[in-house]
């Protein structure tokens, strides 16, 4: 049976270090940094420099988590009717101007 982690060796800062995460994750990380027109070892070393605790992998699948996490927020923040809508809307159904 495969592993579900996998094993990559990145370089950050100059210094080649390995990283195992789950191949979703690798996934996710990689169009993080296309979305921010960066390089997967650039997003890597920043997420090591703000990392306060803990080791490089878990930090990077709490940053990989968070993203997407705040994408969906904004989603779902952007996609509900603000409350004048919602009169425009209470007030066609009724029929009342």
């Amino acid at each position: 049976m495969k592993s579900p982690v996998v094993k990559r060796s990145i370089v950050i800062a100059g210094h080649k270090t390995s990283v195992s995460l789950e191949d979703p994750f690798w996934q996710g990380l990689r169009e993080i940094a296309v979305t921010r027109n960066m390089t997967l070892s650039d997003v890597v070393a920043s997420i090591d420099t703000d990392r306060l605790e803990g080791n490089l992998s878990s930090a990077i699948r709490l940053f990989v988590l968070d993203y997407y996490r705040n994408q969906s927020a904004e989603v779902r923040r952007t996609s509900l009717p603000t409350r004048e809508t919602a009169v425009t809307h209470a007030h066609s159904v009724l029929g009342a101007d």
